[in-house]
């Protein structure tokens, strides 16, 4: 996920600065981020690196969340340890935590179950994945919402819509980069 300490250095704000359920340092994940806020941090993260950076699909979100697993969770089945790689619910107190606390998934990526719920650059449709392409899907080509993955603290496996300029404690993103 995306850092309050990656966002300020690439674009100069702070979003989260002066809400409620905010804890502000480095390391803890940008919120309060609008779709278009992600979409504008990639661009220009693509412009001063030289490198193509942009919000995963949301078939490329869930492939890195699971890490090659077909279990309910990409460590397993056993609700129990969820708490070993998630900021959820019940431990999270409805705030962003630091990004990289908990383990990581076999990819080696962080916070995939929760912490911030993720933009995914598709549009939503609700039933596009029952008629969808089975290899790379690339989601809905229009519609009037972004999907939110992730769960931020509510859902491991939450799937949800919102409008591109909507922001809140728990949306952030993290992003892609293309290899050349």
């Amino acid at each position: 996920e995306v850092t309050q300490g990656q966002w300020k250095a690439v674009m100069g704000t702070e979003p989260w600065k002066g809400k409620k359920y905010v804890k502000e340092g480095t390391h803890y994940a940008a919120t309060y981020v609008t779709w278009e806020d992600a979409v504008a941090f990639s661009k220009y993260l693509s412009s001063k690196e030289g490198k193509t950076y942009r919000l995963p699909t949301e078939a490329e979100w869930e492939y890195a969340c699971r890490a090659g697993t077909k279990t309910t969770w990409s460590f397993g089945n056993d609700e129990k340890e969820l708490g070993d790689y998630a900021w959820y619910v019940d431990i999270a107190n409805n705030y962003a935590h630091q990004v990289g606390l908990k383990k990581p998934n076999a990819f080696g990526l962080y916070d995939m179950h929760g912490n911030v719920g993720e933009w995914c650059h598709d549009y939503y449709e609700r039933d596009y994945y029952k008629s969808s392409p089975e290899k790379d899907p690339t989601g809905p080509a229009s519609g009037s919402s972004r999907v939110l993955r992730s769960g931020g603290q509510f859902h491991s496996a939450y799937r949800g819509r919102f409008d591109a300029d909507f922001r809140f404690n728990l949306s952030g993103f993290r992003l892609v980069r293309e290899l050349d």
